[in-house]
């Protein structure tokens, strides 16, 4: 994966919509119902109210990034888990249940009508908590002649399994698989994601999890979690070059012409976001709003951009960037 970014003109431009690709896969696991376009085009409209949903993907972003930020002063811990898991549930559906913070209370897995004796699965109670994440802190920190990909499945079914927060904790220990994977030198940008994985069988995910805590059968839940990376790193290398060519065909279409400087610099930037308003070429250009609205129309004519009238700022978007984005990896529409 390091190899592919090293051969994409900017590879953080794809980066970024990667990242949000995995926020909604995560966050759909958990119920949250938006598209890949909600995203892009809440973003790229700046100042609108976003939907509960979009704000649950958006936070989940943000989370991710916050996390990447705070691996540079600290280590992988309650602390550490904390501060992004009160970036990623405030503001949003479960805020009220103190985001950041261990719970107070016992909860237990399975239908609102469920009572403790029939669910399908108890975590621990609350007084058990520091102490088991205690021991997950140790675990993920103390030097262990152990594959970091196997380190890393045990992490995230134990974390699931501690189950630390009254909510959020399903996001969090999905966060944390990627956040695990940078803080130990196994990814230096951040491509590697399960959720499109855990999400095309999200009953096959929890049943996996659940296994383990019925039967301690490691071996099979290692081997469901390593054929996942296996699958997804396949996928995101598809999907990286599949951007990367697109941009090289853009480039090819644009080069030489008149302004091909502003038109390639703005195409750019559709890969990073594949929508745009005036005002955000306005501001990636350093134009004026006439001389941005010019160069977005030129790529409309050169029929790489369309125009979404129907929204308002009226939205221009690179189709073949979104398809790309979406792909066919997850059983529903993205």
């Amino acid at each position: 994966m390091s190899g592919v970014g090293e051969t994409v003109q900017n590879p953080h431009l794809f980066i970024r919509p990667i990242i949000r690709r995995e926020a909604l896969l995560s966050s759909r696991i958990e119920g949250t119902v938006c598209s890949l376009s909600d995203v892009f085009s809440f973003e790229a409209s700046h100042g609108r109210d976003p939907s509960d949903d979009v704000r649950e993907v958006i936070n989940y972003v943000s989370a991710m990034e916050l996390g990447i930020k705070l691996l540079k002063d600290l280590p992988i811990s309650l602390r550490f888990v904390n501060e992004v898991h009160k970036e990623l549930m405030t503001g949003v559906r479960g805020q009220a249940n103190r985001p950041g913070y261990l719970r107070l209370e016992q909860v237990w897995l399975g239908s609102p009508s469920t009572s403790i004796g029939e669910a399908r699965f108890v975590p621990p109670p609350p007084d058990r908590l520091r102490d088991l994440f205690a021991d997950w802190e140790k675990f993920a920190n103390e030097p262990l002649d152990m594959p970091p990909l196997v380190k890393c499945a045990l992490m995230h079914y134990q974390i699931e399994a501690i189950h630390p927060y009254e909510d959020g904790n399903g996001r969090i220990g999905r966060l944390m698989i990627v956040l695990f994977l940078i803080a130990s030198g196994m990814l230096s940008v951040p491509l590697l994601y399960l959720s499109a994985y855990f999400e095309r069988d999200r009953q096959r995910y929890y049943d996996e999890l659940l296994n383990v805590s019925a039967t301690g059968d490691w071996e099979r839940w290692l081997r469901y979690f390593l054929t996942g990376v296996l699958q997804q790193s396949e996928d995101v290398l598809a999907r990286m070059r599949g951007l990367r060519d697109i941009q090289e065909g853009h480039r090819r279409t644009i080069q030489g012409g008149r302004g091909s400087s502003s038109a390639l610099r703005l195409l750019d930037e559709f890969f990073a976001n594949p929508f745009m308003t005036v005002r955000g070429a306005s501001l990636v250009l350093d134009m004026s709003l006439a001389g941005a609205r010019r160069v977005l129309n030129r790529l409309v004519e050169a029929g790489l951009l369309r125009v979404d009238d129907s929204a308002w700022p009226p939205l221009y978007v690179a189709d073949d960037v979104l398809k790309a984005l979406r792909g066919t990896n997850s059983g529903s529409d993205l």
